[in-house]
């Protein structure tokens, strides 16, 4: 069910509650359509209560058999932190003229893998079809005891420490988060970058208001910081990867239920089943995210919205957009529930780069299709990475 556009005058409250009476009715419609095609016999034959019960049990069997997400493109570790690693991923005969490229996937309570997800259906293969053969990918690790004072310096520096292993000035590619962490170092360290693309990003954390922007916006008016640092502090000084994980499914609870019971539906169809399995495997196996640094971005950017608004100070340093010169490629997602195209966009008037090295693309799928989808990794990668290929 298509969700609003919120007014300009929609509140806070009022867009959440709105999503939530939609989202409800989703889940509703979807269950009935589900029961009525299984109880009918149209979705898989019969059920008898013997059978019901042998395929629910394998279904749960499916469930529950989650594997650890890996890489599946050949790489060397080079660099390695307790809180990150610096893959290379550029092959033998990666051409030493080219400029490389450095990913900074997201860091939400998931696996940096979703940036290599599977066999045919990798981001960091469409880079290296379209020439960008010096090739480089971060793994942020999970958070532990010690590492749960990691702030936004730590990861600035360890981007830095990246390119400069990589030769001193790169190509830089950041996804969702990783846009915005990509967007404050191009801002503080615009010599290091030649040209900088952002997919799913939010920079104007506030633009078309989102539900994460909403609800960040209820429970700080409310209640300030304080409900935030209680579920760091709850969870040892590190953020739940696994509270993270419950939210983003609380934001479209009729996309869990639907991919439950379509697994129910195609039980008997093995690659089905086997999609199925990837998808759970890097969704469901979450991790950490060390506290100081998930506070810090809360306050600063979630809250307080200061890296559009040009006021954002990093280590006594103004993180200043409009200091970005060099090509900026822009990748939203127009079904995007987490970072609406407006969020990423906001880009295009904040930058210094000029209009013509500007680019704004909209593919038609929604947050995870633009890392993982197949019209993304086909048609809408392979046009901005030749792009970037040529400036390269």
């Amino acid at each position: 069910m298509p969700v609003p556009s919120p007014s300009p005058t929609t509140t806070p409250v009022s867009l959440l509650a709105s999503r939530t009476a939609t989202n409800t009715a989703s889940s509703v419609a979807e269950m009935a359509r589900a029961s009525q095609r299984m109880w009918s016999g149209e979705a898989v034959g019969p059920l008898t209560p013997l059978r019901l019960a042998a395929r629910s049990a394998r279904w749960m069997t499916s469930v529950i058999d989650r594997r650890v997400p890996e890489w599946h493109l050949p790489h060397t570790t080079v660099i390695s932190t307790p809180f990150a690693h610096l893959h290379d991923f550029s092959p033998a005969d990666a051409d030493p003229g080219v400029v490389p490229t450095l990913v900074l996937p997201p860091q939400a309570g998931h696996s940096s893998h979703v940036v290599d997800f599977a066999p045919g259906q990798s981001q960091l293969t469409a880079m290296l079809d379209a020439g960008l053969t010096r090739l480089y990918a971060m793994e942020w690790r999970p958070a532990t005891a010690q590492t749960r004072g990691v702030t936004i310096i730590d990861y600035l520096d360890v981007i830095d420490r990246a390119i400069v292993h990589a030769g001193g000035r790169a190509n830089l590619v950041g996804d969702c988060q990783g846009g915005w962490l990509a967007a404050i170092y191009a801002a503080l360290n615009p010599g290091r970058v030649n040209t900088l693309t952002l997919a799913g990003a939010p920079i104007d954390f506030h633009g078309d208001e989102s539900v994460i922007a909403a609800s960040t916006k209820v429970l700080t008016s409310a209640l300030g910081m304080a409900p935030y640092r209680m579920l760091v502090a709850m969870n040892g000084g590190n953020m739940s990867g696994r509270a993270v994980l419950s939210n983003f499914i609380l934001m479209q609870p009729q996309s869990e239920i639907s991919r439950q019971l379509q697994l129910f539906e195609g039980l008997d169809d093995p690659g089905h089943v086997e999609r199925y399995r990837v998808f759970e495997d890097w969704f469901k196996h979450t991790q950490d995210i060390p506290g100081a640094f998930y506070l810090w971005l809360v306050e600063h950017l979630f809250h307080r919205n200061e890296l559009i608004g040009g006021r954002l100070v990093v280590d006594g340093r103004r993180a200043d957009l409009a200091n970005i010169t060099c090509p900026v490629l822009l990748l939203a997602g127009a079904r995007d529930h987490i970072t609406p195209p407006a969020q990423l966009f906001a880009a295009a008037g904040a930058v210094g780069t000029p209009a013509a090295d500007i680019v704004q693309r909209t593919s038609a799928g929604g947050h995870l299709g633009l890392f993982t989808g197949r019209q993304a990794l086909t048609e809408d990668w392979p046009v901005l990475m030749a792009e970037v290929r040529r400036r390269s």
